[in-house]
């Protein structure tokens, strides 16, 4: 069968793009209305007609597709050659051929005919979801395009839109000559044109030819469709396709960045002035005049249309985005059209403005002012998380009382003319706080809201998943401090020199803890999360470039606007404490606001254990993913991770002697894991995070209560950093010894025994155990030969020779460990269970 077959018709009847698709419209609603204004007597007028399938040549030699039509249930002959139709057409059937080459003689003979001919695809996707065949009135190979409706725009021959009609209509795809809303896709041969630039307005995919002889080459998978995101995406028209850019104003690295963009985006680019770019893009805030004369052909825009472009993945209009000589009225006047999501997108962003307009009404004072406060110099000694030296409200420089503070309500009192020290601080923290409300409404309004919604140009620019742990609690936020704004605004319009500030921070300090928390400790994640999506998607970069380069930023990234809220409680702490320092010993708010500053420590060391707890259970987290067939019991919301040690093993067991082995201890437990031998595959978290494959495989998760003893083995000339664990598995009746040595100096063989025998002896919880299982000398010599002896040697009533002596020194040293564990602890070999007692006679110390 013929990868690409095409029909050609000898009988006039083409497959353009519209007079088909036409007399085929017509024809189906005629048949529908035949049928619609006959059901009521059609039983008793007409006899009934029974659908028969003809298997044609190859498709009657086919056993599954026989089995799917038996499933179906309908009845079905074969037929080797178009002259046995006669003797098989009857007016009690209505046939359908189903044919595997839509390109030999038999297809063309049958579509001549007017027959209805399908391919086996139909059959066997008509099996699988339990319908009946469908009805065509053109050839229908299969269903990879059903209810897709296609346009063409840019083809100049005639015979290449011919083939692409006839391959689109035998997949069950529709065409139409005009753009309307109605058309799915856009097939462009070219990036110029009035459907085009309709195309991108609407959203519409645009896409290369590529995509339906692509699709034509899957035909026969059984669950294909054109239209799913991954195989579509691979054929979508680049935003800068027969695009030549040249750059104006740009520093080297963001030249060289925007250069590669370009190219990654389907583009080129060249110097600055030569005569076959077709476009220039200037840096609008530093470029006051252009080097040279633009020719006519020569689109000189601004940066935004480059980076909304590939925000869009759609070429955006020049015209929207024109760059102008600076202050001239043509550049006044000049508003960004740019739109991340549907047309309804404009009406909401000017709602967004106007309420981003109306927030920074309510205070005079900048949302990202330069100056430091000089209080900010001082600190509270309130944990490790937050540092309060450097906060944003710190280095605001604050003007005038606002205008909402001045204005008298019916209930106010007039502001005195000489303001007391307590009111300025007091405006100083109402002004503190409604610049961070507006902040936080910045970041949901310019960036969390327009990634959440639907219908975006080009499809989500990040997946939900992504935009949760980026955001995170931050509208939990948002509320709380909004309603905090306005008890401050309400308390400052109605001064008085009683009035209690404390009470508001009380009054909310249930909220700061359940809110902050689930932000602050998961900070860096978003901030790894931002930093790892702008370098692996390329509208991501160019959505943060356009919005972050707007007034309401201030000229900073998201990462700098979302480490606000970690540091707002210590600079409303430092606030308060100014405050109480100016608030009269007799004003009932003195005692309300050391309950207020009291309360934010407690908030802030909230913060910090849970941080540290979060952190813990991230760690052992990375164990799991780390160690393949690691047991689903080690994640407990008690256990934190101790310490990693790489070593090789020494015996026989848990592994095979000279095997890697890393040993995590717990404040619990010891997991033992061996290094993996072959590794397959990469691990996707459910958050479409892709990890690396796990490298290490499980052996054992060891109880700390189960070792017995520490054994330090005694440094030699051939063997360093060794040391062995007694044990007493609960499927064993005798001791067994497990030895290994330490491949790592960062980690002193000392410091890790000690270590362990602490967290040993906090889980038994018996000092009189600890006392004889351990001390800090080195373990006798005889004692550890007598431990580490071959079978052969004194059990056999022989003294040990000179190389059972250094039984461990002949091993061959290790690199780091990065191994795998596996999932079963065998007991040592026989000689040393015959030696346990021995060993716990003479093996007396343990660090």
């Amino acid at each position: 069968m013929a990868e690409n077959s095409v029909l050609t018709s000898t009988t006039g009847r083409t497959s353009l793009a519209d007079s088909s698709i036409f007399d085929s419209k017509v024809t189906e609603i005629s048949k529908e209305n035949l049928l619609i204004g006959s059901t009521s007597y059609v039983e008793e007028e007409m006899p009934q007609i029974e659908t028969r399938v003809i298997l044609v040549q190859e498709a009657g030699k086919q056993e599954e597709l026989i089995k799917a039509l038996k499933d179906i249930k309908v009845g079905f002959v074969k037929m080797e050659s178009v002259e046995e139709f006669e003797g098989l057409d009857s007016p009690e059937f209505e046939n359908v051929f189903v044919v595997t080459d839509f390109q030999d003689s038999v297809f063309n003979d049958l579509y001549k005919a007017d027959c209805r001919v399908i391919g086996p695809p139909v059959v066997l996707n008509c099996s699988q979801k339990g319908e009946p065949l469908p009805f065509s009135c053109r050839p229908l190979y299969c269903t990879s395009m059903m209810n897709l409706v296609l346009c063409f725009t840019g083809f100049r021959k005639k015979e290449e839109l011919v083939r692409l009609v006839t391959l689109v209509h035998h997949m069950g795809g529709v065409i139409r000559k005009d753009f309307n809303s109605k058309v799915t896709h856009l097939v462009a041969n070219c990036t110029q044109g009035e459907k085009f630039r309709v195309a991108v307005s609407l959203g519409t995919p645009i896409m290369k030819p590529e995509w339906i002889y692509k699709a034509w080459e899957r035909r026969n998978e059984q669950d294909f469709y054109a239209a799913v995101d991954d195989f579509r995406n691979e054929f979508k028209v680049p935003p800068f396709q027969d695009c030549i850019l040249s750059f104006l104003g740009f520093s080297d690295e963001e030249k060289t960045n925007m250069e590669e963009m370009t190219e990654m985006q389907g583009g080129k680019y060249l110097p600055l002035g030569d005569e076959r770019c077709t476009h220039l893009v200037v840096e609008e805030n530093i470029v006051k005049d252009l080097p040279f004369e633009p020719s006519k052909k020569l689109y000189v825009v601004k940066q935004e249309w480059f980076w909304g472009s590939i925000q869009m993945d759609a070429r955006a209009g020049e015209t929207m985005y024109l760059y102008e000589k600076a202050n001239t009225p043509e550049l006044k006047k000049s508003v960004s059209m740019l739109s991340l999501n549907t047309p309804n997108s404009n009406r909401k962003r000017r709602r967004l403005k106007e309420t981003l307009a109306q927030l920074s009404r309510e205070t005079d004072v900048s949302p990202f002012p330069p100056r430091k406060r000089p209080s900010a110099e001082h600190s509270l000694s309130i944990g490790s998380l937050l540092d309060i030296s450097n906060t944003p409200e710190s280095s605001i420089n604050y003007g005038d009382t606002p205008k909402s503070c001045t204005k008298s309500s019916k209930s106010s009192t007039p502001v005195p003319s000489k303001q007391s020290a307590r009111w300025q601080v007091a405006k100083e923290l109402y002004q503190t706080e409604s610049n961070y409300v507006n902040i936080l409404a910045t970041i949901i309004q310019l960036f969390q809201v327009p990634l959440e919604e639907e219908g975006q140009r080009g499809g989500p620019i990040l997946a939900p998943e992504e935009i949760k742990t980026i955001f995170g609690s931050i509208p939990d936020i948002f509320d709380v401090h909004t309603k905090i704004k306005d008890d401050l605004e309400d308390l400052i319009v109605n001064w008085d020199e009683s009035k209690s500030i404390g009470d508001i921070f009380l009054k909310y300090s249930k909220d700061l803890v359940k809110t902050y928390p689930p932000f602050v400790n998961f900070f860096e994640m978003s901030k790894e999360t931002i930093i790892k999506c702008e370098k692996q998607k390329p509208r991501f970069h160019a959505f943060l470039k356009i919005n972050q380069a707007k007034p309401e930023c201030g000229r900073q990234s998201l990462v700098e606007l979302l480490i606000r809220p970690v540091q707002r409680l210590p600079s409303v702490a430092l606030l308060l404490n100014d405050l109480k320092k100016h608030t009269a010993d007799e004003n009932p708010d003195k005692s309300t606001l050391e309950k207020a500053i009291g309360s934010l420590k407690e908030v802030m060391t909230h913060i910090n254990e849970d941080k540290r707890k979060t952190e813990a259970q991230k760690q052992i987290f990375d164990v799991v993913y780390e160690v393949d067939g690691c047991p689903a019991n080690l994640l407990s919301s008690h256990r934190s991770l101790v310490q990693r040690v790489e070593t090789i093993s020494l015996g026989e067991h848990p592994c095979d002697r000279g095997e890697q082995v890393t040993l995590f201890l717990f404040n619990d437990c010891l997991e033992i894991a061996r290094k993996r031998h072959k590794v397959i595959g990469t691990f996707r978290s459910p958050h479409g995070q892709t990890r690396p494959p796990a490298s290490l495989k499980h052996i054992h998760l060891m109880p700390l209560s189960q070792i017995k003893k520490v054994l330090d083995i005694r440094e030699t000339e051939d063997c360093h950093n060794a040391f062995a664990l007694l044990v007493r598995p609960p499927t064993e009746q005798a001791n067994v010894l497990l030895s290994f040595q330490m491949t790592s100096d960062e980690l002193p063989k000392e410091n890790w025994l000690k270590m362990l025998c602490r967290h040993v002896a906090n889980t038994i919880c018996k000092a009189d155990a600890v006392t004889r299982a351990f001390s800090f000398s080195k373990t006798p010599k005889r004692a550890l030969r007598r431990a580490l002896m071959t079978s052969h040697g004194s059990v056999e009533g022989r003294s040990p020779s000179s190389n059972d002596k250094h039984v461990m020194s002949r091993l061959s040293s290790t690199s780091s460990l990065a191994g795998i564990p596996s999932p079963s602890l065998v007991s040592l070999p026989s000689f040393f269970e015959r030696r346990s007692h021995t060993l716990s006679r003479s093996t007396t110390h343990l660090i």
